[in-house]
């Protein structure tokens, strides 16, 4: 492990700082529980002033709302406990769903709302008339921590966001630069191929969550704006890299090769994608642009299926091209907070937001959720367990945190492990440290032993999770208070019932909860097919538009998903090409309006074909292989395009038949993996 560097250090000195300060205020107004405001502290606090923020915010009215809802529930319900339970559990369940759904920072109210009904009711049963009084007092106190952390946080050595968002995308660079050049050199698999692809994918998701705390960090919404329009070309250059790499390894396995031209034409792209970011790249694009434009076969050259090839391959790159011009030109705008942007890539209207959601997955895990607080919280009445409500309670944090997950159950026991070490941490200061002095300032020397490394390691994505549990339940077991009571068999009793009650959680999710990654996974893939199934069919032009979005939007949730191989068969590989296949029949269906004659007819055919070939692949739950009769006919139309190139020169109509001929080579080349008909090689 690195050693923590100069910014690791104040992030975590000011962190300590506001949780010192926090305890402080509590110990001042005597509030019933002040530990719960150092504890809101570390649980709101990130290295980032706009992150800190919007946490803050969301936390404070996530908390309110489960507050309102204890006032509200328990003393109506307090006479039938197991009522009241069900209660709960509804809560939880609608409020998990909604975090699920929600795909920004603040998902964060949603989550706060779903666990912190059963953390402020549950313990006020023994005495429900005390719920207004409880209520209130937590709300005070997870107040006064995030308030002390926001302060702090920002006017104490603030760190904004913006240079991170730019260190985030400057990493989607370097992996988009790695992954055009095996796309330039006609690879379509391998692990580099797959890797940079997965690394592409998980930036763009985490980039997505970003932008969402942005506007917390005094960005101009301008450059908030320019900052979504990136995401949505960073998405988009997936397709088209994947779809060029299949198309340049059919022409290096056709009898001509790539032509010279094209060789060193793509060597100089791949130069050019690989120079430094801080240079303008329109300043070669133009030519790059001419060069592509002086290879583009002529008219009467498309009647052959290499020259159809490579006018493809032309189309594709002239469109990579434009999009990578696109992200420079946005990222310099956002490095430099000002600057004028005309898009060079036009052909899908990128940018439309409709963000994908398996509500089937989503409603299992709400309602998986929901069952295990509700199974919980029935056997620790049924059991009479004074304080068994810690165990519901801790049971709930643990399974409303992690129910997003694929796989929860491995995080949960991180969440008991991280529990434990809350225990120990706060059994050895209640028990060996704090006796020997309780002055304020002697607690914050003590204190400091512990926070201030878990501080330290809060800012690294890989110990993040883990120091901020640890942090978290020991200053929720430690229970300090204005004056020492620490009794051993009280503590032990109230946090070993919580320990128990997250690891009955965890058994219970993963009774509940056995499928993992593999199956969300398949549940994408089926998705995606339904809606290549859509794209076949007749659409209005905004269909068209959510129909893409959601289609790109899928596939950055599938791909973080499977680990990187070299089989061309790989899910990832296999869901970009329903993506391109998805792509292909949208712009055939939009051109097959435009034609008149017998191609409407043709590609109608086409159409039909690809969504009867996955209306069978939904139907048998897995992919199925591509009938001869769907690849004859798109064969048939790509030949009786190419046959009327042999026309007049003059003829009306060329960039339509064009753009159809690209279209259903495009298809061809993904329904057959790469592989083109004998009779053309």
């Amino acid at each position: 492990m690195n050693l923590p560097s100069l910014r690791d250090w104040i992030f975590s000195l000011k962190t300590f700082l506001a949780g010192m300060l926090a305890l402080y205020i509590a110990f001042y107004f005597d509030l019933p529980r002040p530990y719960w405001a150092l504890a809101s502290v570390y649980i709101v606090s990130n290295p980032f002033v706009g992150a800190t923020r919007s946490k803050a915010l969301y936390r404070v009215l996530g908390t309110v709302l489960g507050a309102v809802a204890a006032i509200a529930l328990v003393p109506p319900f307090a006479e039938t406990p197991y009522l009241l339970s069900a209660a709960i559990a509804l809560w939880t369940g609608v409020f998990v769903y909604i975090s699920i759904s929600t795909r920004a920072a603040r998902n964060y109210v949603f989550l706060l709302a779903s666990y912190s009904l059963s953390v402020i009711a549950l313990p006020a049963l023994s005495n429900p008339l005390s719920i207004f009084d409880v209520a209130v007092a937590r709300t005070e106190e997870i107040t006064l921590g995030i308030v002390c952390a926001s302060i702090v946080g920002s006017v104490v050595f603030p760190n904004r966001l913006a240079p991170t968002l730019i260190e985030r995308t400057d990493s989607w660079f370097r992996d988009a630069a790695l992954y055009l050049r095996e796309s330039l050199a006609g690879r379509v698999a391998g692990v580099h191929v797959s890797g940079s692809r997965q690394r592409m994918a998980s930036s763009v998701r985490g980039f997505e969550f970003l932008l969402s705390q942005l506007a917390y960090d005094h960005v101009s919404p301008a450059i908030l704006a320019r900052s979504e329009q990136l995401q949505g070309r960073m998405q988009v250059i997936l397709p088209i890299a994947s779809a060029l790499a299949d198309i340049l390894s059919a022409l290096q396995k056709s009898a001509s090769g790539i032509p010279a031209g094209l060789e060193e034409l793509l060597r100089d792209i791949g130069r050019w994608m690989d120079g430094p970011l801080g240079e303008d790249p329109e300043q070669q694009a133009p030519q790059l642009r001419a060069r592509i434009a002086q290879l583009d076969p002529a008219r009467n050259e498309l009647t052959i299926w290499h020259a159809a090839l490579l006018s493809s391959a032309l189309s594709r790159l002239r469109q990579l091209v434009d999009l990578w011009v696109d992200c420079r030109t946005l990222r310099h705008i956002i490095v430099h907070e000002s600057g004028h942007w005309r898009p060079r890539f036009r052909h899908w209207r990128v940018g439309t937001r409709h963000a994908f959601l398996d509500r089937g997955l989503a409603l299992f895990s709400a309602g998986s959720a929901a069952l295990v607080i509700f199974v919980s919280s029935c056997l620790w009445i049924a059991s009479g367990w004074q304080d068994g409500a810690a165990a519901v309670s801790l049971g709930a944090i643990g399974v409303c945190f992690f129910a997003a997950l694929d796989e929860p159950v491995p995080m949960m026991l991180t969440f008991l492990r991280c529990a434990t070490t809350g225990v120990i941490i706060s059994a050895f200061y209640l028990f060996v440290v704090l006796p020997s002095g309780q002055d304020f300032g002697i607690l914050v020397i003590y204190f400091s032993f512990v926070f201030v490394p878990l501080g330290l390691l809060m800012p690294r994505p890989k110990w993040a999770l883990i120091s901020t549990l640890v942090a978290l339940t020991t200053a929720t077991f430690l229970g300090i208070d204005s004056a020492y009571d620490a009794n051993f068999l009280n503590f032990m009793n109230g946090n070993l019932a919580g320990l128990a009650g997250v690891l009955f959680a965890s058994v219970m999710t993963g009774v509940i909860r056995p499928f993992g990654t593999d199956a969300a996974s398949a549940r994408l893939t089926r998705s995606s097919w339904r809606d290549v199934v859509l794209s076949a069919s007749p659409l209005s032009l905004v269909e068209q538009r959510d129909l893409n979005a959601r289609m790109l939007d899928r596939l950055m949730q599938l791909i973080p998903r499977v680990a990187p191989s070299e089989d061309d068969k790989h899910p990832s590989t296999e869901s970009l090409r329903d993506m391109r296949i998805a792509l292909n029949t949208l712009d055939l269906r939009r051109l097959s309006g435009k034609f008149s004659g017998e191609f409407p007819v043709l590609l109608n055919r086409v159409l039909d074909d690809v969504r009867t070939h996955y209306e069978r692949c939904l139907e048998s739950g897995k992919r199925q292989a591509v009938p001869p009769a769907l690849a004859a006919d798109v064969d048939g139309a790509i030949a009786r395009i190419m046959a009327e190139f042999a026309t007049e020169p003059g003829e009306p109509g060329y960039k339509l038949r064009k753009g159809a001929l690209h279209a259903l080579i495009g298809l061809r080349l993904s329904l057959s993996s790469g592989a083109i008909p004998e009779s053309a090689s």
